[in-house]
């Protein structure tokens, strides 16, 4: 079993959709898996431990059906295998109680979506360059 190089957990399909393009722009070697609700991710995640996989980054949406996006990183943060593994907030919400909930419940940063595809290309051009290369992390 191999892991995406990104696991995002999106239950809008069609944003879904865009992402994926838009993950194949910033790089075509990049991999992407996605899930469309807390509970099922937890489950895919969960495998992928089972495996000793690991995806390099993992994206969450706060509202998510199933699991909420908060409790869903607090429930990652307490796998052990996965504990150290990047989780970034990826929300439409710029609330600044949303935002410090996520990093209280263990997110490593949060990042509102952009608007338009060029800017969400951009968006995710930084995240790679950052997470992907000069990031140095436990994963």
């Amino acid at each position: 079993m191999s892991s995406p190089d990104i696991f995002y957990v999106e239950d809008d399909t069609d944003f879904a959709f865009i992402m994926e393009n838009a993950v194949q722009e910033v790089s075509n070697g990049l991999s992407i898996k996605i899930i469309e609700n807390g509970k099922d991710a937890l489950e895919a995640l969960e495998q992928l431990t089972q495996a000793k996989v690991k995806p390099k980054l993992i994206l969450l949406d706060l509202n998510l059906p199933g699991l909420s996006g908060l409790d869903l990183v607090k429930r990652i943060r307490e796998i052990p295998f996965l504990r150290y593994t990047p989780v970034i907030f990826f929300s439409t919400s710029d609330n600044p109680k949303d935002v410090k909930a996520s990093l209280e419940f263990g997110a490593n940063a949060y990042l509102t979506k952009p608007s338009g595809y060029l800017n969400l290309v951009s968006c995710l051009q930084s995240m790679h360059d950052f997470w992907f290369t000069k990031n140095l992390n436990l994963n």
